[in-house]
C-alpha cells in the first residue's frame, strides 16, 4: 500500500466511527460542531480525491469540461484543469487548520502533514522569484500567481506555526510575506496588488486580509516592521475602499482611481479581524469600534430574515460564495473573543446547524442555498471545505449552551 493509500485508510475511519456513535444535533455546541466538520473534511477527501495523488479534484461530480471563472487570465481560464486550483485547494488547509484547533486531535495534525502540505507543494514556484504559490500546479504551463491566494497560505501557515510552535511554518509564512511585499508600490499611496501578471487593481481582497497576516506575523515574531506594514494596510484599505454610508468594503480600485463597487462578505470580515487584532495589539478602543460597527454592518447586509417551513423564524445568511462567509466569520469570532458579545456567532451556528439537516445531499456534500430550496448537482470544492472550517470556527469559539439568538 503507498503511503497516501495507507493515509487516506486510516484518515476517514475514526470520525466516520464516531459519527455512528453520536449525531451532531445530540451534543454541547463545541462537539456538536467539531464533529460535523470532521464528518464535512472526511466528505471532501473521500469525493474529491485524485487516486495515486496528494491533488484534489475541483467539482464533484467531476468534469471535464469545467473551466474556472475566477482567474485574472482568460488564456487560463480556457484550459482544462485536471486537477484543483490553489484556491480551492487551500480551503482544505484552512479547514484542517481549524479543526486541529478546536480539538488538539494529532489526527488532524498528521492531515496537514502528511496529505494537505505534500499537495500545496505541487504548486509552489520556486522559479519565479521571489518564490511564492502559483495558482496551478507547477509541473503544468506557468499559471498566474495571485497575492491574495499566497495571503490565505501564509494566515494558515502562522495559525499553525501558533498552534505547534514549529518553525518551519513560521518560516514559510515569513517566505510568503516576501512575495507579498513584491506586490506593493506607492501607485494610490500604497497598498497591494491583486495578481503578479495583471497589475490592474488593488482589492480589498488583497489587502484586508494582507494586513491580517501582517499583524499575527507581529504577534508572533515581535518585529516591529510587520506592526507598521499591518497598520498601514488597515489604514490604506479603509481609506480607499471603506463606503462611508454604510461601513462595508468595495471590492477594488482601479489604476484609474476607479472603484469596483461590489461588497463581499470576505472583504469586510477580514477588515474586521484586522481591527480586532489591532485593538489588541494596540489597546486602542477605536479599533475595536471599527470591528463592532462594521460587525453591525455584516449582520445587515449579509443576512436576512428567513421562515423555516415549520413556522421557526431566524436570520439566515444570504446565498452566495460559502468560502467568503467562512473567511467572514473569522473576523466574528476573532470580535467575540475581544467583546464576548454572542449574538453574531450564535446567528452562525443556527445557520450551520439548519444547514446540516436541510441543506446537506447524500454525500454528506453541502449546497451554497442553506434554506435547502435550490439544489445542485455539482459541488464546488472550495464550498465544502469551507463548510468544515465554519463548523470548527464555532466549536473553537465555545459559545456559551444556550438557544441560538433569533
Amino acid at each position: 500500500m503507498k503511503p497516501y493509500q495507507a493515509y487516506l485508510a486510516a484518515s476517514i475511519i475514526t470520525p466516520c466511527l464516531l459519527l455512528a456513535i453520536a449525531s451532531c444535533n445530540d451534543t454541547k455546541t463545541s462537539d456538536r460542531m467539531a464533529l460535523c466538520g470532521s464528518a464535512t473534511l472526511d466528505s471532501v477527501y473521500a469525493h474529491y480525491g485524485v487516486e495515486g495523488s496528494f491533488l484534489l479534484r475541483e467539482n464533484y461530480p467531476s468534469d471535464d469540461s469545467y473551466r474556472a471563472t475566477y482567474l485574472a487570465s482568460e488564456e487560463q481560464q480556457s484550459q482544462p484543469n485536471a486537477y484543483s486550483y490553489l484556491w480551492p485547494f487551500s480551503g482544505t488547509f484552512s479547514a484542517a487548520n481549524a479543526l486541529f484547533e478546536a480539538t488538539a486531535d494529532p489526527h488532524y495534525r498528521k492531515l496537514i502533514d502528511e496529505r494537505v502540505l505534500p499537495g500545496l507543494e505541487e504548486y509552489f514556484d520556486t522559479l519565479r522569484q521571489p518564490a511564492a504559490y502559483s495558482s496551478y500546479i507547477s509541473s503544468a504551463p506557468q499559471s498566474d500567481r495571485f497575492y491574495d491566494d499566497n495571503i490565505w497560505l501564509g494566515i494558515d501557515f502562522t495559525d499553525l506555526y501558533r498552534l505547534t510552535r514549529e518553525k518551519r511554518y513560521l518560516d514559510k509564512a515569513q517566505l510568503i510575506w516576501q512575495f507579498i511585499r513584491s506586490g506593493t508600490d506607492d501607485t494610490l499611496g500604497g497598498g497591494i496588488y491583486w495578481c503578479e501578471q495583471k497589475k490592474g487593481s488593488k482589492n480589498t481582497c488583497s489587502n484586508a486580509p494582507g494586513s491580517v497576516l501582517a499583524l499575527k506575523l507581529f504577534r508572533e515574531t515581535a518585529d516591529s516592521t510587520y506592526l507598521r506594514e499591518g497598520m498601514a494596510l488597515y489604514e490604506w484599505t479603509q481609506r480607499n475602499l471603506q463606503d462611508s454610508t454604510d461601513a462595508l468594503y468595495f471590492d477594488n480600485i482601479s489604476l484609474k482611481g476607479k472603484i469596483g463597487r461590489a461588497k463581499f462578505a470576505y472583504n469586510s470580515g477580514q477588515m474586521m479581524q484586522a481591527a480586532v487584532l489591532l485593538y489588541k495589539l494596540t489597546d486602542k478602543q477605536d479599533y475595536l469600534d471599527d470591528a463592532q460597527e462594521l460587525a453591525a454592518a455584516c449582520y445587515g447586509h449579509f443576512f436576512s430574515d428567513f421562515t423555516a417551513p415549520d413556522g421557526e423564524s431566524f436570520r439566515m445568511l444570504r446565498k452566495g460564495n460559502i468560502w467568503f462567509t467562512a473567511v467572514m466569520l473569522r473576523g466574528f469570532v476573532e470580535l467575540y473573543a475581544a467583546d464576548q458579545n454572542p449574538v453574531y456567532l450564535n446567528a452562525f451556528r443556527k445557520n450551520l446547524d439548519y444547514a446540516w439537516e436541510h441543506a446537506r445531499d447524500s454525500h454528506g456534500l453541502f449546497e451554497t442555498d442553506w434554506s435547502g430550496v435550490e439544489k445542485r448537482e455539482k459541488k464546488w470544492l472550495l464550498t465544502e471545505a469551507a463548510m468544515a472550517e465554519m463548523f470548527a470556527r464555532i466549536a473553537s469559539a465555545h459559545l456559551p449552551e444556550s438557544e441560538p439568538a433569533q
